[in-house]
């Protein structure tokens, strides 16, 4: 059994301690900028309003990609959503880094803005250390 199975079978998931955190242009590579976004959510109407709010700032709502992951339980339930945005394969890494961090009752939305290069497989780091670095400040 895994530490993310253990955790998982003595119910150690824990919500994040604040309940928004922004870290803005967290890293740039190449002329892509990322920032970094958590939330606590409890369930798929406080996502929704989440993203809504999120995207309602202009800054955000032009980013090229908008990419998340959540966590919530409903009724002892565990509910995992994740959306790409455009940037294949981004939802799930983030959505694993929440499962190893036995968090709960969380969306964690990476922004990214295209600076005009290609990262190529360098955009899964920048995409998994951004949310390793948000998951250090709200745990």
């Amino acid at each position: 059994m895994n530490t993310d199975q253990i955790g998982f079978f003595l119910n150690l998931e824990k919500p994040p301690k604040v309940n928004y955190l922004q870290l803005h242009q967290i890293i740039i590579d190449r002329g892509s900028k990322y920032s970094v976004t958590a939330s606590l959510v409890e369930n798929e109407d406080d996502l929704k309003k989440f993203l809504k709010k999120l995207k309602a700032d202009k800054h955000y709502r032009q980013a090229s990609h908008n990419s998340f992951a959540a966590k919530f339980k409903i009724n002892n339930k565990v509910i995992e959503l994740k959306s790409d945005d455009g940037e294949a394969g981004a939802g799930m890494i983030i959505l694993r880094v929440i499962r190893k961090a036995n968090l709960i009752n969380v969306v964690i939305v990476v922004t990214r803005w295209f600076g005009g290069t290609p990262l190529y497989n360098d955009r899964f780091k920048h995409i998994q250390d951004g949310t390793l670095e948000i998951i250090k400040e709200i745990s």
